[in-house]
């Protein structure tokens, strides 16, 4: 058992120490990784209430349920808040999503695997519980009162700070559930190249896997609104980086863009210091308030860095991070996607094809229209996101073949696609799947979703 303290960390003495936090996530290219996260909402069998930390059948039982198969847990003042083991990371979002935050893995096939005995775990503890899970990207008929918070320090600065910057923060950490990738760079050029692609093309993931088309029992008016919601959540700290696409662009720049956001804590101690709406500019010059004297290490810098939320999110990797929640065989299809467009030198060249000639306003254009009309949503040159997505599928496709990383039946990493194909194929993006449904079969009843989207 762990209880979360941090070792001594260096202490910030120049600007090139922050810049050099990104530099070592360079890796030479058989060195890259896929870390693949993904979140799940968790409800009570009979009546689908979300379960509170300390309830008999909670999370805290669940947690506990899981040492079984070798995780162990991390405590924060005395009580489980996440768990570690051979498989990465399981973790708790505000309101008791469930996380698994996988190992680094070399290829998709071991991603799939993890995700697969996860799933597993959880299941056989939830039976046992009387929990089930359920995969979307926004809870489908919960209120906000209607949740439960976790017991996370973080997370109270956190739940305080929301309403004073957007309408739809606590919407966010409350009642969405999301799927990333992070991704490994050769160089800041080869960074560089990837950060941009990412960004021009997360409309187009956001697409494919929107999947959260329902508030409180009813129809949003959006495919994705867990992507609207971002909309609204904190200006600061969100959005499509246009820096990113100007000429020069690299750590240096990216690690100003951080200094800009405001901070949300200091943790210090075993504790969490609010210092919502401080400068990480004021810490490095001693001069926060609430630790008059102190200047950051590289800890608080690595921690200051997880509470910028843009799009594509830079830390020694690359977080894609604009797809909602969904079932088991689009958790794997995501880090194909992704993998299949970047890790290959001829796919990522073909892929900043497709979108380098966009503008800065074409750009967020799309990705302002995706929410509501996923693959419909207009593209730069009077074209619709449906016209490039079987191409950008070819592409990931033909970068996944490059990889040529076969499993032990001698398959590439290709079929992990097909998912996104069927969506493509059928010109329907998983909500409008589940709003027919609403419409039809279901009779107007939205708790139908819990036999549809469970896991």
């Amino acid at each position: 058992m762990t209880t979360d303290p941090k070792p001594t960390s260096p202490i910030i003495e120049s600007r090139d120490q922050l810049i050099q936090s990104f530099a070592r996530g360079e890796k030479p290219k058989d060195a890259w990784r896929i870390g693949t996260e993904h979140e799940k909402f968790v409800y009570a069998n009979g009546d689908h209430h979300a379960p509170s930390y300390d309830e008999a059948s909670g999370i805290r039982a669940l947690l506990g349920e899981l040492e079984q198969y070798g995780w162990k847990p991390v405590l924060e003042n005395g009580k489980p808040i996440a768990m570690t083991g051979a498989d990465g990371s399981i973790s708790l979002e505000p309101a008791g999503q469930f996380e698994l935050s996988g190992a680094p893995l070399e290829n998709l096939h071991e991603t799939c695997a993890e995700t697969g005995r996860h799933l597993d775990q959880v299941k056989a503890a939830g039976e046992k519980l009387g929990i089930g899970f359920l995969g979307l990207g926004m809870w489908p008929d919960k209120t906000r009162a209607e949740l439960p918070t976790m017991p996370k320090g973080r997370y109270a600065i956190m739940l305080r700070h929301m309403p004073r910057v957007g309408s739809m923060g606590l919407d966010m950490m409350l009642r969405t559930c999301t799927i990333q990738v992070n991704l490994d760079y050769e160089s800041e050029a080869d960074m560089a190249k990837k950060f941009r692609v990412g960004l021009a093309l997360q409309p187009l993931a956001t697409a494919l896997f929107a999947n959260s088309p329902f508030t409180e029992g009813k129809p949003n008016g959006m495919l994705s609104y867990r992507s609207h919601i971002w909309s609204d959540t904190d200006p600061h700290r969100t959005g499509m980086l246009p820096f990113v696409f100007e000429d020069g662009f690299g750590y240096e720049r990216y690690a100003e863009y951080a200094l800009d956001v405001p901070m949300y804590f200091v943790y210090r101690d075993g504790k969490y210091l609010d210092a919502a709406g401080l400068s990480f500019r004021d810490f490095l010059k001693g001069e926060l308030s609430i630790l008059p004297g102190e200047k950051p290490t590289l800890d608080d810098w690595t921690d200051h860095l997880s509470t910028a939320f843009p799009e594509v999110r830079l830390k020694t990797f690359l977080e894609m991070r604009g797809a909602d929640g969904g079932p088991w065989n689009r958790i794997c299809a995501l880090p194909a996607l992704w993998v299949g467009l970047l890790y290959d030198q001829g796919a990522l060249d073909a892929a900043w094809d497709l979108v380098k000639d966009w503008t800065i306003d074409e750009r967020q254009a799309l990705r302002d229209a995706v929410p509501k009309l996923g693959l419909d949503a207009p593209v730069a040159g009077g074209r619709i996101l449906r016209d490039i997505a079987g191409p950008a599928l070819d592409i990931a496709s033909a970068g996944l073949s490059a990889r040529a990383r076969l499993n032990r039946a001698g398959d590439n990493e290709t079929g992990f696609l097909d998912p996104l194909r069927e969506i493509v194929r059928s010109g329907k993006v998983p909500a409008q799947v589940l709003l027919d449904r609403y419409h039809g079969i279901w009779g107007g009843d939205v708790s139908k979703v819990y036999d549809e989207a469970s896991f």
